[in-house]
């Protein structure tokens, strides 16, 4: 597969590591759904340099982690309304 011989612009480990620092927690599910969603179309594309690349993978990996703890957060709160059963939902 060939790839682009335009570069991505080189970015250090420490403008990588500032740049994950200014990102923060997300504000909510959603926000932190559509970074990774963002995240993964650069990645797919196959353009980043590799530190970039690195430092995008592992923000990925917490944003995953966010928002798998918000849906656990959210069935949590769900199995106690339901009375500690969790009913299927039809989606209605």
């Amino acid at each position: 597969m060939a790839r682009s011989t335009s570069a991505a612009p080189k970015e250090s480990p420490k403008e990588g590591l500032q740049r994950n620092l200014e990102r923060g927690e997300p504000a909510s599910y959603e926000q932190a759904l559509s970074e990774l969603d963002r995240l993964v179309e650069q990645m797919e594309q196959g353009q980043l340099p590799l530190d970039r690349l690195l430092d995008d993978y592992k923000r990925g990996a917490e944003l995953l982690a966010f928002c798998r703890g918000k849906l656990e957060a959210v069935e949590a709160q769900v199995k106690v309304l339901e009375e500690g059963r969790l009913k299927p939902w039809t989606g209605a």
